[in-house]
């Protein structure tokens, strides 16, 4: 945490050191105004929430700035705060405590009393606890605090209503790749605090393929360029020609945006079931490989196949569940990375099968009867008599064994007096797309 200083009481805070050798570039290269700034136009354009904010154009309001890692949110928050002229405290949440938050705002009251206001930046807000978000439910609500909170998950999940509904959230996109090569050649010709002094030489190609490979995260893209420069060598000209492999060796493992804990986890496998239920092979094979590569537990995902082999498919191809169960068992046998293939075998045989979701439809229309009938009592002559007194009262009287009584089946009613002739299950649904039940997915 940025300790308070008591002599600001009385002058301005001293400006921030440059950064000095030995700061990643990433850190260097943070944009010092909004001129630097590449991206977020639709906050920061002519016109836009930000852009008037950082105009000075209205009172600092409390937000969560929530988007993928390397977008932007630190430094808005700290642009922010240097347009409103307040004070700038950061803390990260996977750091802090509810002690750090209370020595924040005791230094913010402070300095409020000799009127100078106070920025609070908080980042990956999303890791503070319930506790730790409700101390700052006072602070935020009475101005001793100007909240900017930042993080990289859908804060409608992880920031509590109390806090939110205190708040503004702004969605940072990620950054597109002709963006992120604009950070690159800005990084490359910056002689102050970037890397133009190494007379680095590198093909437009290369950027676009690190641009590429970092996901739309300036930070990725940065920190990679800067190896790669770092790690050639300058020939008899001073000049460091950077190649394909010293690129490649830079970018190291594709970056894959995924949190086995995050919402990512849940719009992946999402994008994966909705494939498989739209028949869509080449999607469904790419999600898989997405949530595979990013690290997911490969048992999730066969117990989601394994499910969707009964919800969207059933009796259309019942062999359709024999694939999948058998493809969650070789999984849990060998592991990965070999269990990729049967994962990747159920994968294609399911989004090939025919769909249809006739047994879940058919289970929740009995839901609904079941609901309402819930006290309907089950008819005497299906119930078994294990005792004289049942058996005297009626219990198994009139029941027809279909084994020995052939036209039990067509004769014998299995449902309640109330419910005589209730169809929920109709096969006709099998030999055709079933008419769709939007799930959790």
């Amino acid at each position: 945490m940025e300790r308070w200083n008591p002599g600001s009481l009385f002058s301005d805070d001293p400006p921030e050191p440059a950064p000095g050798e030995g700061t990643p570039l990433a850190e260097r290269m943070r944009p010092r105004s909004l001129s630097e700034f590449v991206g977020q136009t639709h906050l920061v354009g002519e016109g836009r929430i930000l852009r008037r904010l950082l105009a000075g154009g209205g009172a600092l309001p409390s937000l969560i700035l929530w988007g993928a890692p390397g977008t932007g949110k630190t430094t808005l928050a700290r642009l922010l705060a240097d347009s409103s002229g307040q004070r700038f405290i950061a803390l990260s949440a996977v750091f802090s405590g509810v002690k750090d938050l209370r020595e924040a705002i005791q230094q913010a009251k402070t300095e409020k009393r000799y009127g100078k206001r106070t920025v609070l930046f908080i980042d990956e807000i999303h890791r503070f606890n319930k506790s730790q978000q409700d101390a700052l439910l006072h602070a935020v609500e009475n101005g001793t605090v100007t909240l900017i909170g930042a993080t990289t998950e859908n804060p409608s999940f992880e920031v509590t209503s109390a806090l939110l509904s205190r708040c503004r959230v702004l969605v940072l996109n990620q950054l597109s790749e002709d963006e992120i090569k604009t950070v690159l050649q800005n990084a490359l010709a910056d002689q102050e605090r970037g890397l133009a002094s190494f007379n680095a030489s590198i093909s437009d190609e290369l950027l676009t393929r690190i641009a590429h490979s970092s996901s739309g995260d300036a930070r990725v893209a940065l920190t990679a360029l800067d190896a790669a420069v770092e790690s050639t060598s300058p020939d008899a000209n001073a000049v460091r020609s950077v190649t394909e492999q010293t690129v490649i060796e830079a970018l190291g493992r594709a970056h894959y945006a995924y949190d086995k804990a995050g919402e990512e986890h849940y719009n992946l496998i999402s994008a994966l079931i909705k494939s498989l239920r739209n028949s869509d092979v080449d999607a469904s094979l790419y999600w898989l490989a997405r949530m595979i590569e990013g690290g997911a537990d490969p048992i999730y995902i066969a117990r989601r196949l394994c499910i969707l082999a009964s919800e969207d498919i059933g009796m259309a191809d019942p062999q359709a569940m024999v694939q999948a169960a058998a493809a969650a068992d070789i999984v849990q046998l060998i592991g990965l990375p070999e269990g990729l293939f049967p994962l990747s075998q159920a994968t294609i045989y399911l989004a090939k099968a025919p769909k249809s979701n006739a047994v879940k439809s058919a289970y929740f229309a009995a839901v609904n009867d079941a609901e309402e009938t819930a006290r309907v009592p089950v008819p005497l002559h299906l119930r078994n008599a294990v005792t004289p007194l049942m058996k005297q009262i009626g219990y198994g009287k009139d029941y027809r064994y279909v084994h020995s009584d052939a036209r039990a089946k067509e004769e014998m009613e299995c449902l309640p007096e109330q419910l005589r002739g209730r169809k929920y299950y109709f096969e006709e649904r099998e030999q055709s797309e079933g008419e769709d039940i939007e799930g959790d997915d």
